[in-house]
């Protein structure tokens, strides 16, 4: 898909008016040039659009709390339709991993109770059973891998995520895909990460809608929220690339920070929103 970078990355921006990393490491105010058409402003159609086709997956297994915030978030849209089909239980840092032969599928709900078909296997089955295996009859417009209870960011710790790994999955389908993962807390604040993924959704609906099936992806977005300490809120939204951990503490969550950060790592750590777009092969994934 020629636009994808620009969807999922610059326009995102645009949408919540915030700041981004220059490549020099520099806050800088503006993503695009200024004689473009502002992203927020939404394409027009000449017919009523259909649905937006939601395929909604995790790799917290499909009774965890951010899958169901996400779901609870995504219907109450207008015009969409959600459907799940996550891992039967938690299988967090499985990567891509997927099971060979046939899958083993049972009805089961999220924890608000909707209908669900729960994958006994990795996250990137589910992508298989759904797409490869024909557990649904459609090819989803957007898959949303989340959201996740802990980040999953730096060259350490994408390649070992499930949540990454059914958003690849879904990519390497040619399906628009988002993997979101909310900052490990004792009370995560999934609405922060859910509430960026529905307003990304609003502007962009109609992109997703004109795709055309099969139409290639080459890359898909990784979204990380920092669950800030009471009383502070995150300082924005940066498009940003991943980058090392290194020696820096994993769980460091700074919503007060004035630092300005260099990646993925340094952003999250100082109370930044993170997206980064993540290829389908290459690096930080191995061969």
């Amino acid at each position: 898909m020629k636009n994808l970078t620009r969807i999922f990355g610059v326009a995102l921006l645009g949408l919540l008016g915030v700041t981004a990393c220059s490549s020099d490491g520099n806050i800088v105010t503006s993503v695009a040039p200024v004689t473009e058409v502002p992203v927020t402003d939404a394409p027009t159609t000449t017919s009523a659009p259909g649905p937006l086709r939601i395929l909604v997956t995790n790799d917290d297994g499909v009774g965890a709390d951010g899958i169901d915030v996400m779901v609870q978030s995504l219907l109450a849209m207008n015009n969409v339709t959600v459907t799940v089909v996550a891992p039967l239980e938690n299988q967090s840092g499985t990567g891509g991993k997927t099971t060979a032969g046939d899958l083993v599928v049972t009805d089961a709900t999220t924890k608000s109770g909707y209908p669900a078909k729960a994958v006994a296997g990795f996250p990137a089955d589910t992508i298989v059973w759904a797409i490869d295996q024909g557990g649904i009859d459609f090819v989803p417009d957007l898959v949303v891998s989340g959201i996740n209870n802990g980040q999953n960011y730096g060259v350490e710790i994408v390649p070992l995520s499930g949540t990454v790994g059914a958003a690849r999955a879904a990519a390497a389908h040619n399906i628009p895909s988002v993997a979101v993962s909310q900052g490990l807390a004792t009370e995560p604040d999934f609405p922060t990460s859910a509430g960026y993924v529905v307003e990304w959704i609003e502007v962009h609906r109609d992109e997703l809608l004109a795709r055309a099936d099969g139409e290639t992806v080459t890359e898909f977005l990784n979204v990380n929220a920092p669950s800030c300490a009471a009383g502070l809120s995150v300082r924005g939204v940066i498009e940003t690339p991943i980058e090392s951990i290194g020696t820096s503490d994993y769980n460091a969550n700074d919503c007060a920070s004035t630092v300005v950060p260099t990646g993925d790592v340094s952003g999250f750590q100082n109370g930044y929103i993170t997206i980064s777009m993540l290829p389908i092969s290459g690096s930080p994934f191995p061969d």
